[in-house]
């Protein structure tokens, strides 16, 4: 097995790790039951036996574990064949298991304490995975397994440029902006205010890519 091998399963042993040895740290002192789900304002509406935490990790690690490996070997199995960047495509894969990981996380200490504050942890995480994505987007080539895979994008490589590179501004100062305002928002407020600014992140580059469609169709 080549270096390069060992070192990416070290790295994702490490990341996809980090939460079953919180769990294991803090299980014991656990109660029974726990809170297992929140509602919008934090507040838990759910609960269930602690032993959840265990499937829950699991299940969280092999979808990072899966979404990993998706992205990485996009090339390989995209039907459209287009060579991405391997360590952009590395890059965004680490990204989404860190994220993962730490939703994870948060979804533990969550069941911890018997409320989730979503404001301080939940909605800046979105935020930086957002504006993280929007700093590699302008560099994703047409496909279809990451980036805006819309009709016209994916039709017209002009399009998808385009697109991608408004994305990629958008998604940056937005994803920042919901990182760093959120916390000091009240929880409602806040996760009203992140909900609208997602969904002007995302509509606006959708409505962008459909007007250069007609466009061209026009022209």
């Amino acid at each position: 097995m080549k270096s390069t091998s060992i070192k990416e399963i070290v790295v994702l042993v490490f990341i996809i790790g980090l939460p079953f040895l919180y769990l294991a740290s803090i299980y014991e002192s656990l109660p029974a039951v726990i809170p297992t789900h929140f509602n919008y304002k934090g507040e838990a509406d759910g609960t269930g036996e602690k032993s959840t935490l265990i499937v829950v990790s699991i299940f969280m690690s092999c979808v990072s574990l899966f979404t990993y490996l998706i992205i990485k070997n996009a090339n390989k199995i995209d039907p459209k064949k287009n060579t991405q960047s391997p360590k952009l495509l590395q890059k965004i894969a680490y990204m989404i298991v860190v994220f993962l990981c730490a939703i994870l996380l948060v979804i533990i200490q969550s069941s911890k304490t018997g409320s989730m504050k979503s404001n301080q942890f939940l909605m800046p995480l979105i935020g930086l995975l957002f504006a993280g994505l929007g700093n590699f987007m302008h560099s994703i080539k047409p496909n279809y397994f990451i980036g805006m895979r819309l009709p016209w994008t994916l039709e017209d490589p002009e399009n998808w440029r385009k697109t991608h590179q408004l994305g990629s501004k958008i998604w940056m100062i937005g994803g920042m902006l919901i990182a760093v305002s959120s916390p000091f928002l009240p929880n409602t407020s806040g996760f009203i205010f992140s909900m609208i600014v997602l969904s002007v992140m995302v509509v606006y580059p959708i409505v962008f890519s459909y007007r250069l469609f007609k466009k061209s169709k026009a022209e």
